[in-house]
């Protein structure tokens, strides 16, 4: 268990912050899965400021999601203080800083893991913030800009004395992006070295290897990103590929539902967002590529349920290959803002 402030967490692994994946429906389903809390997608400060109706959406959660973490990220400080008061007012639990992100539109414009070049101003922010809303700190950042640059350390040591409540590392610099290896050996250095909760993340792809993780690196708690797209089974000691097909099937309905109760509109927004999350829930299924394309063209959610109840498919499954999510991070932001 791990407690800050007000704020009490209990539970081994949770959903990273993942644009365009980690909105209130998905949060919803992995709490009762058992991710120990909620994050939001990252929102933009400056975005913030401006009223932009649909950053201030993104914080949108249900009291079942609680603990819940705002996210936030911005490059000038009086703009990410200013704009944590706004967020502050939406009544979450924490609110977490994004210094992780690596797409060039955020990074290179001094956001997310453009912070990992001026720690002392991610400092600032985190007292700033901290000092604005009263809310306990945390922040999400990678070992360093490149390998030239592995600032973990300093990072680490200057955020705790701005305050910082917890600090979620994502194992990867920068310029390394989503490629290669994450490097536990680092997260488990400032696990040994940090006076703050430190929750790691990395190429978790099962519970038991966050358990795993989590013993052997000694980090409070272990965040799983691109592996529990389609997968809420992840959270728990429960293979997926345990499951027959029609307990997949009852959790993909109920997802869309969520998503449509979330997001409703007279036209089929909620169900081409849900195709995302969709293509994860199937894949390595046997599910039929035919039958696939034909629910990945459909728009009438009638028309769409009644065509996944139709698929005839083997009670089990097993899965055998690996799922290639590459592609959905933060840089899912810049496509969908």
């Amino acid at each position: 268990m791990i407690t800050f402030g007000n704020v009490t967490i209990k539970g081994d692994v949770v959903l990273s912050p993942m644009a365009g994946i980690s909105d209130s429906p998905y949060r919803q389903i992995t709490r009762r899965f058992g991710s120990a809390f909620a994050y939001t997608e990252f929102v933009s400060t400056e975005q913030l400021l401006l009223g932009n109706v649909k950053s201030l959406d993104m914080f949108r959660y249900l009291e079942t999601e609680r603990p819940i973490f705002f996210q936030i990220f911005g490059s000038d400080l009086e703009t990410v203080v200013n704009a944590s008061e706004i967020a502050a007012s939406k009544k979450p639990d924490v609110i977490d800083l994004n210094m992780g992100c690596s797409v060039a539109k955020v990074s290179h414009h001094g956001s997310g893991a453009g912070l990992l070049r001026n720690v002392r101003l991610a400092g600032a922010m985190i007292e700033g913030i901290r000092k604005k809303t009263g809310l306990p700190v945390t922040a999400k950042i990678r070992l360093g800009w490149d390998s030239q640059s592995l600032n973990y350390l300093e990072t680490v040591k200057v955020l705790e004395g701005a305050g910082v409540s917890a600090i979620s590392v994502h194992g990867r610099t920068k310029a390394m992006a989503y490629s290669g290896s994450a490097d536990w050996n680092a997260i488990g250095e400032i696990k040994s070295k940090a006076t703050v909760p430190i929750f790691g993340n990395g190429d978790v792809a099962t519970f038991q290897e966050a358990l795993e993780k989590k013993k052997k690196f000694g980090v409070d708690l272990v965040l799983i990103g691109r592996k529990a797209i389609g997968n809420p089974w992840i959270f728990s000691d429960v293979k997926k590929e345990n499951k027959t097909w029609l307990e997949i099937k009852d959790v993909i309905l109920e997802h869309l539902d969520l998503m449509l109760n979330f997001y409703p509109s007279e036209d089929d927004y909620a169900l081409i967002l849900f195709r995302k999350h969709f293509i994860r829930y199937i894949e390595n299924t046997g599910f039929p590529d035919e039958s696939k394309r034909e629910l990945l063209q459909i728009t009438n959610v009638n028309q769409f349920k009644d065509r996944l109840e139709s698929v005839s498919m083997d009670s089990r499954f097993l899965e055998t290959s690996e799922i290639n999510n590459e592609n959905i991070n933060c840089e899912t932001f810049v496509s969908l803002v």
